[in-house]
Parts: C-alpha cells; structure tokens; sequence
C-alpha cells in the first residue's frame, strides 16, 4: 500500500499566543466556510491574531476570526468577522468544555492551515501568563541569544 504524504500550508498563524498563554495541549479542528471564504483562504487573506474560541451548546465556535472578502465573489461573500463553526467530534468537545470549567483555562486558535485541501485550525487549551512570567520567558529569550553570540565570538 502506498501511504499519502500529508501536505500541510499555513494561512495565518497566532504568534503571540505563546508569548501571552500557556498551551498545555493543541487540538485540531475542522472549520465551516462558505465558498468564496475558502478562495479568500487559499489566497492567504486570513487572520486570528484578535480571535478566540466559545464552546455553546455543546457546539464550538471561533469569534474574531477574519477573513477578508474574496474579490470576485460580490453578492456571495460573507461577513468577515461572522462567527465560524469549527467541527470536532462530541467527546473532544465535552472534553475541552469540562477543561475550560476549569479555573484560568482558555481556547485559543493557534494557526489556521490547508490539510489535504480542507481548512484546519490549530486549538490550543492555554492558560494566561502572568506579567512575571513573561518577563522570565523574555529573561531566558535574551540569555540563549547572549549564549549563542558567546559562543560565535570564541569559534570565529
């Protein structure tokens, strides 16, 4: 049997994410879209940097996410902040609702990507960093770097 390769590319991607959450664990999800929202996509005009995620109903929903209307679309095209559905299975949700039941647990969406032609979006269950965190991830950012440049000088 031959195996598929994968083929996975990113449409937009949600850097700060890490730098404000911790992501304990990353789940992936299907999106519901419209047509010319999908072209829209595939042209790269996607963005999740203001965007977070609701489970209501037992139904899960990203808000915030926008995607630019596709230019030759005219009457079709959909409002670009409306709120998406994102498809997961039953269990994953009620899974991911008891964890954000939780105290200080959040969904984020982490990246926005093509999978074998369909559009997958990255979840992330995070938890909020404080201010002082920060400071130490910045703190730790700065020694690898001083570490690096370090050790660049001495090989040269």
């Amino acid at each position: 049997m031959a195996q598929k390769k994968e083929t996975q590319k990113l449409i937009a991607n949600h850097k700060k994410a890490y730098h404000d959450y911790f992501i304990e664990e990353s789940y992936e999800a299907g999106i519901a879209l419209h047509g010319t929202e999908v072209k829209s996509m595939r042209m790269g005009k996607c963005s999740v940097k203001e965007s977070f995620i609701r489970i209501e109903n037992g139904e899960i929903f990203v808000y915030g996410m926008h995607v630019s209307p596709y230019e030759k679309g005219n009457i079709f095209n959909k409002d670009p902040l409306r709120v998406k559905k994102l498809l997961m299975h039953k269990y994953e949700i009620n899974k991911l609702a008891g964890k954000v039941a939780e105290k200080g647990y959040t969904l984020v969406p982490l990246q926005v990507y093509f999978k074998d032609g369909k559009v997958k979006v990255e979840i992330g269950l995070a938890r909020g960093k404080k201010l002082y965190d920060k400071r130490q991830d910045i703190a730790k950012k700065d020694q690898r770097r001083e570490m690096e440049r370090d050790f660049k000088v001495r090989n040269l």
